[in-house]
């Protein structure tokens, strides 16, 4: 299984627009991040883990022809405005498969009607095959997905597990049971803002300590603001098997 970080930034992108932060004017490419996402390959299938606002210059980075699908953790703009730039792997495709679960597909429909309406139809415009989600485990291609229920502030969000890798994104409280889930990990990817507290996302602190809890083989972080400091300063203070992701880098996890 081979992971590329598509995205590793915030909902607004670092660099921020017209921000003079000194991380924001960096000009290590490791601290220029796009909107968070992943790309997951396996055998002779790839997924798309949201798409952001910036899908279309991931796709290009990443040299993708075409995906088996997209899976959405949740509704939120930074995670999902980019479903429109799917078109062209529906016109060499067909219809491109989601998975979600039904609020995020209400959201979705609400956003691009365009898109699901099955009347009068724009010319050019893609379709989908929807594909519901609940919290248990679903089938992507050849490999059984476990969804990893959390909370974003009050709002429902997923991880997912792929055999012995997780992903998780936005998250800020997870349960017990839902960390059962995590065990025996490879590769475990979460959330990590900043080093202050924020109301829906691990800081550094409590990112590093759910690591610890769950005990993955290794560890990287992602959702990175510029507040966390410079890419090269924070990793010389983690823990050595956790990373600080950065965009397009690119992991491979054994079986």
């Amino acid at each position: 299984m081979t992971i590329t970080f598509l995205g590793t930034g915030t909902s607004q992108g670092i660099p921020i627009i017209g921000s003079e932060h000194p991380v924001c004017l960096s000009k290590n490419p490791k601290d220029k991040r796009l909107r968070v996402s992943i790309l997951v390959e396996w055998d002779d299938y790839t997924f798309v883990v949201d798409c952001g606002p910036d899908f279309r210059q991931q796709m290009l980075n990443a040299k993708v022809n075409r995906i088996d699908g997209i899976i959405f953790t949740h509704e939120h703009a930074d995670h999902t405005m980019g479903l429109d730039d799917i078109r062209p792997f529906f016109f060499r495709q067909g219809d491109i498969p989601l998975y979600a679960n039904k609020r995020v597909f209400k959201a979705l429909e609400k956003r691009f009607d365009y898109i699901f309406t099955s009347e009068k139809k724009y010319p050019g415009v893609p379709s989908v095959i929807k594909h519901e989600i609940s919290n248990s485990a679903f089938r992507a291609g050849n490999l059984d997905v476990l969804p990893i229920d959390g909370l974003h502030y009050k709002l429902q969000v997923f991880g997912f597990r792929f055999s012995d890798f997780a992903y998780l994104t936005d998250m800020k409280t997870v349960s017990k049971k839902e960390m059962k889930k995590l065990n025996n990990l490879e590769v475990l990817v979460v959330n990590a803002l900043r080093e202050e507290p924020h109301i829906s996302h691990f800081n550094l602190e409590e990112a590093l300590e759910f690591i610890a809890e769950v005990k993955p083989k290794r560890a990287y972080l992602t959702h990175i603001s510029h507040h966390m400091g410079f890419h090269d300063d924070v990793q010389q203070k983690l823990p050595k098997n956790v990373f600080l992701a950065y965009d397009n880098l690119q992991i491979k996890i054994q079986e």
